[in-house]
């Protein structure tokens, strides 16, 4: 039992916590978040209590702080896209979070999925923009309440069974402890985190989040993440990459894609509204006309060999994913 609710299973464990399924009072299935950073605690089988070295200890509470003022801010926000927190409490010396349980899969899954298909397209582009027109709804409202995600990408994106895509797991504590703590465990997510989040001294904003949006978009497109960014500032393939997808997708998507991964945080959108607004212009679509001799390219790069690994629930789940969103 924690906190009046009964534990079913572990769900998930990660380098900052463990997710379990729970039962409350009323036999409402929850998800249970605990703050248990893997970098500072550590907890025998069959023990309660986290054990944490006394020279961890202070950053131990910094980010229990943190990790317990996101549950607060994330307690009032209420919208479909957004993970929704019902509860959050202190026990056990740690925090434990509170959000209703949702059944589906993430993001990722349906990337990896769609992607064993091996076609020319990995998601539509109508799927592509109605998946993270859904998702910018919801991440707008989280920065109007002056956070930040910090953790953006397809593992945090999820589906749910009724057709919700919803933003999960936040990095507000994580991102604390990177600025105070020395980690040899990275606290971001090579290919989705900002430049700035490899420096101490730079300034997050709502243009932090918004890479990592296009670094997803950019997952959907072409089914792999994009290169880091350090790797970028020394050799940026962005700009060809996407010239291998003219005509592919359209000339427009492919723009909002690559503004929202500018590498100065000033050359992007600065607000989620101003990314809404290009992404929406749908009726203004541009395709790149190819010349005989790129379609023949394409065409050869496209050629797969061997034997195909679509099984009928990956074909539903990479062809009807648009469908179901809309």
């Amino acid at each position: 039992m924690i906190g009046g609710y009964r534990v079913v299973r572990r769900v998930a464990a990660g380098g900052f916590g463990v997710v379990y399924l729970a039962v409350g009072a009323d036999g409402q299935q929850v998800a249970i978040k605990e703050y248990l950073p893997a970098s500072l605690v550590s907890r025998p089988p069959g023990a309660v209590l986290p054990q944490v070295a006394p020279d961890k200890l202070s950053l131990y509470r910094l980010g229990l702080k943190s990790f317990f003022e996101e549950g607060r801010s994330l307690a009032q926000i209420s919208h479909p896209a957004v993970v929704s927190v019902m509860n959050f409490f202190r026990e056990n010396e740690t925090v434990y979070m509170v959000m209703n349980y949702l059944e589906g899969a993430s993001l990722q899954e349906y990337i990896v999925t769609a992607r064993d298909l091996k076609q020319a397209k990995v998601f539509r582009e109508s799927t592509i923009r109605s998946l993270f027109d859904e998702i910018l709804r919801g991440l707008r409202i989280v920065h109007q309440h002056k956070m930040l995600h910090l953790d953006i990408k397809p593992a945090n994106i999820f589906i749910s069974d009724d057709d919700k895509a919803v933003l999960i797991d936040f990095g507000a504590a994580r991102e604390v402890l990177s600025k105070e703590g020395n980690f040899i465990r990275p606290m971001y997510t090579p290919g989705f985190a900002a430049p700035e989040m490899y420096r101490r001294d730079s300034t997050m904003g709502p243009w932090t989040d918004i890479y990592a949006i296009g670094a997803c978009m950019y997952a959907c497109m072409l089914g792999f993440p994009p290169s880091e960014a350090p790797q970028r500032n020394t050799n940026d393939r962005l700009v060809a990459i996407f010239k291998r997808l003219q005509g592919v997708y359209s000339d427009n998507l492919m723009e909002v894609v690559q503004w929202c991964m500018a590498l100065d945080p000033l050359a992007r959108p600065q607000s989620v509204f101003a990314l809404q607004k290009q992404l929406n212009k749908g009726g203004e679509r541009r395709y790149t006309k190819l010349t005989v001799g790129d379609k023949m390219r394409m065409q050869i790069d496209s050629v797969v060999t061997g034997t195909q690994r679509a099984v009928v629930k990956a074909t539903n789940l990479g062809t009807n994913l648009g469908t179901k969103l809309k």
